[in-house]
């Protein structure tokens, strides 16, 4: 993100910076005005969930983008509990301007009479901890709300469900990466509520999860934040997709002036009467089946991201078990320069014969085109794709990508 789109005339209080899912991660300004209008908001739609009183908490890596959250909560008058993060903020590659920020944070908050919770480590590896937390406030007749990323809710409801921690009745919203069919059965499977959020670092929220939805993903347009207008058909030398969504900021305290800025993504946008609370404070557009439309290119072959999606979250978890973060497809560059695609399968399944999962994989996305067909016989014949048993890689913030490239920043 140039810091010639900042806008000059917000005040700089805090860096945060871009996930780094398309690139090399980018400095991304905050300031306290633009905090507070996403606290409008988010009061609003926490009020149409009746989420006033519940106990809230974030898990996230170290970094700006949870510290906006903290304060977000404490503009509404629902100071979070409980903050944990995703990586040891000790470790070396965590800047330690992070630790200087929550220091800050907690003594403002002890000033100003609001306590800010310390933040406690978490691994993604092993989410137990929430889980038990969760259950403590449940079994205290209070609702616990935990804001994540969405693959992270994926592994906490599993490991809550496999240790049986009782989580019916337990609140996540989640942000920064699809909700998928998938996702949503593995979270509901637990007993929690889920809604999503859809964003960006450089945009902040734009939409707020549907609470009768007709799509896993569907959320309601902040249209007083943002405006998202779409090529459609009439613009065929765009390059982009008919359905692809163009971002403008509306508010003059947006740290970022975006004016029909494509993020990459495309989705349905939909006006219709669902009859939910946000639908009644005025959010009447809806946006859903959210998906990149940058397509994926691995081993020379071209895929759709909806492609990958469903042979990752679908096919193979309904095929040798486990769930929709448990399989990753990582380009790498084999000895000599040549293509070389490895299939990461977390051990946490169990046994299964590596061969079968391959060739599983080359029939499916084989099938989608005979140009894929094709492909994928010559991956088969060249040894281009080889399955490896170990947990998929996540991003320096927090995320697994379904298609993972080794220049792709992970979490250290």
């Amino acid at each position: 993100m140039p810091s010639q789109l900042w806008n000059p005339s917000s005040t700089v209080h805090l860096l945060g910076q871009t996930g780094g899912s398309r690139g090399t991660p980018a400095p991304v300004p905050h300031d306290l005005k633009w905090v507070r209008d996403g606290a409008v908001n988010k009061l609003l739609a926490i009020e149409a969930r009746g989420g006033r009183s519940w106990r809230h908490a974030n898990w996230e890596t170290p970094g700006g983008g949870g510290i906006v959250q903290l304060l977000r909560f404490s503009a509404i008058g629902a100071p979070a509990v409980r903050t944990f993060v995703q990586l040891d903020p000790a470790i070396p590659g965590v800047s330690p301007a992070y630790g200087r920020r929550v220091r800050l944070l907690r003594w403002a908050g002890r000033v100003l009479g609001v306590p800010q919770p310390h933040p406690r480590y978490v691994a993604l590896e092993q989410p137990l901890p929430i889980a038990h937390w969760m259950a403590a406030v449940l079994r205290a007749g209070e609702t616990p709300h935990l804001m994540t990323f969405t693959s992270p809710a994926v592994r906490l409801c599993r490991a809550a469900l496999e240790a049986g921690v009782d989580l019916r009745g337990a609140q996540l919203t989640v942000t920064g990466e699809p909700m998928t069919a998938a996702r949503l059965a593995a979270i509901r499977r637990a007993g929690a509520s889920v809604v999503s959020r859809y964003g960006s670092n450089e945009s902040g929220t734009m939409g707020y999860g549907c609470l009768r939805p007709e799509a896993p993903d569907e959320v309601h347009l902040w249209h007083d934040l943002h405006a998202l207008v779409q090529p459609g058909s009439s613009l065929p030398d765009s390059g982009l997709p008919g359905q692809a969504l163009l971002i403008s900021s509306l508010r003059p305290t947006a740290p970022v002036i975006l004016l029909n800025v494509s993020m990459g993504d495309q989705a349905e946008l939909v006006q219709r009467a669902c009859g939910c609370g946000l639908e009644r404070l005025g959010w009447t557009t809806h946006v859903r089946t959210i998906r990149s439309f940058e397509k994926l290119t691995a081993g020379g072959m071209t895929f759709l991201d909806t492609d990958v999606i469903r042979v990752l979250e679908v096919v193979l978890p309904a095929r040798f078990g486990g769930g929709p973060t448990d399989y990753q497809l990582i380009e790498d560059e084999a000895e000599g320069g040549g293509a070389c695609l490895r299939l990461l399968v977390h051990p946490a399944i169990g046994p299964l014969d590596a061969d079968a999962v391959a060739q599983v994989f080359l029939e499916v996305i084989g099938s989608e085109s005979p140009s894929q067909r094709i492909m994928a016989l010559q991956w088969r014949a060249g040894g281009v794709l080889r399955v490896e048993r170990r947990p998929p890689l996540i991003t320096a913030s927090g995320k697994i990508l379904h298609l993972h490239q080794e220049r792709d920043p992970v979490a250290p």
